[in-house]
């Protein structure tokens, strides 16, 4: 469930209880972890354990505070631990400008090389970054370090640097330090970046998070990052463990095997996944680059049946709620869903639709009075203030009908069902207060904004 991407397992006291260390990680939930280098000796050692343990990587790399020492020979050295399988990333390399314990000339000759090296091995770079900001992201930038990506380790800048990392193709990675008091800026940071572009690491020994803080830190603790994180996004820790383990896996290039799913958890609501067909091609629409919502994997190979979904679903009262949402639009099937919704309403469930509101124009009646006593809320993407505005963010084959169409069926939903919203994707150049009024000029429906490039 969780990945430590960031780890020094050869340093004491861990290195001296190695299989310990381990084991209580894998009883956290923490399935896989990187170990990472910061001379070559260590890299040596980084590369051992990850071969001694399955689910464990190693990076390898010359942090700043011995960039002085930084030569050809230890360039080749680390050159060659690269090519072990088991090695995922480059570093830790990068600039320490608080302790200063390397000359400043000698840290940034030391990132620059060891850039190179990433870029000449596909690997992705681990970067160390302590006062150091603006040249940090000024060497990635100059030597084109977002042609690998990488990861912004212990993360300590603020939003407007991360935005800057991750337009680089760099991932930022929130330690144990998160949850002390004084960290406002990374907790701000952590709020507005979207869940997908965050990773979750120790650096133990250092950085142990609260309750451990000024003990030893330890892999096993990296859940307590990730329920900060859950915390502060409104999330369950799981959500976060999930996300943020599928984004390591990509950075770091190690396979994911996964699921499709047909049902799938996100805080304590239970999502149906019963078609990818869609009656819009928005274009803010996430799937035209990935099928994942929240870890999930969505792309269906077909579509399940009433029978396929009801056993998925379970026991409907474990959760909040039950919601038909998937990456296409549910109300195309809406038989199956009236169907399903039946059953679990007659086991206690509170059921709420996920829809662009086009379904009267579909069916070519008004269904609404259907999905009467099946369901409890609806969730209406309407998108735009205007027809004019929704037509170019929302094509579909309806044309000129299809806005007024959602303005109608927003109008009679509240007769039938009895919570309903309308909501708005906060794209950057939409008036979303005009979207707002329009929406609370109907009777009976509210107004919620979603985030924009963030699903889930």
């Amino acid at each position: 469930m969780y990945f430590d991407t960031h780890a020094h397992l050869d340093l004491e006291p861990l290195c001296d209880t190695e299989e310990q260390v381990v084991r209580c990680a894998r009883e956290a939930g923490v399935s896989r972890i990187v170990t990472i280098g910061i001379h070559p000796d260590s890299s040596e050692n980084a590369v051992g354990i990850a071969h001694r343990h399955a689910g464990v990587y190693a990076a390898v790399g010359l942090h700043p505070h011995g960039a002085s020492h930084f030569s050809d020979s230890i360039l080749a050295r680390l050159e060659e631990l690269s090519r072990c399988d088991k090695v995922v990333g480059i570093g830790e390399t990068g600039l320490d400008f608080f302790r200063d314990r390397s000359p400043r000339e000698a840290q940034r000759n030391a990132f620059r090389e060891q850039i190179r090296l990433a870029r000449r091995r596909n690997l992705p770079v681990i970067v160390h970054d302590r006062i150091a900001h603006g040249e940090i992201l000024s060497i990635l930038a100059e030597e084109n370090a977002a042609e690998v990506g990488g990861i912004i380790h212990c993360f300590s800048g603020d939003y407007e640097m991360a935005c800057k990392a991750i337009g680089m193709n760099f991932l930022i990675s929130i330690p144990g330090a998160i949850t002390y008091k004084g960290s406002e800026a990374q907790a701000e940071a952590v709020r507005k970046i979207p869940l997908e572009n965050l990773l979750i690491e120790t650096d133990c020994p250092f950085l142990a998070p609260l309750p451990h803080r000024g003990k030893t830190n330890e892999p096993a603790f990296v859940p307590l990052v990730a329920r900060k994180i859950a915390e502060i996004k409104g999330l369950a820790p799981e959500d976060v463990g999930r996300v943020t383990t599928l984004s390591a896996l990509r950075i770091f290039r190690i396979p994911a095997e996964e699921e499709v799913r047909v049902s799938y958890r996100i805080r304590n609501s239970l999502y149906l996944n019963i078609t990818n067909r869609c009656t819009n091609a928005c274009v803010f629409c996430a799937k035209r680059d990935d099928f994942h919502v929240k870890g999930h994997y969505l792309k269906l190979p077909g579509e399940p049946t009433v029978e396929e979904v009801l056993a998925e679903a379970g026991d409907p009262t474990r959760y909040d709620e039950i919601v038909f949402c998937g990456f296409g639009e549910p109300l195309l099937r809406l038989e199956d869903v009236k169907a399903i919704a039946k059953v679990l309403k007659a086991k206690g469930a509170k059921v709420r639709v996920n829809t662009d509101g086009l379904a009267n124009l579909v069916h070519g009646r008004n269904i609404l009075p259907e999905l009467a006593g099946l369901v409890d809320a609806l969730s209406v993407s309407l998108n735009a203030p205007d027809a004019e505005t929704y037509s170019r963010i929302c094509p579909n084959r309806y044309g000129p009908a299809s806005f007024p169409a959602i303005l109608d069926f927003l109008r009679e939903a509240p007769r039938h069902v009895p919570s309903v919203v309308a909501t708005a994707v906060a794209l950057p150049d939409l008036d979303h207060d005009a979207v707002r009024r329009l929406a609370e000029s109907i009777e009976g429906v509210a107004f919620r904004l979603r985030p924009f490039a963030e699903v889930g």
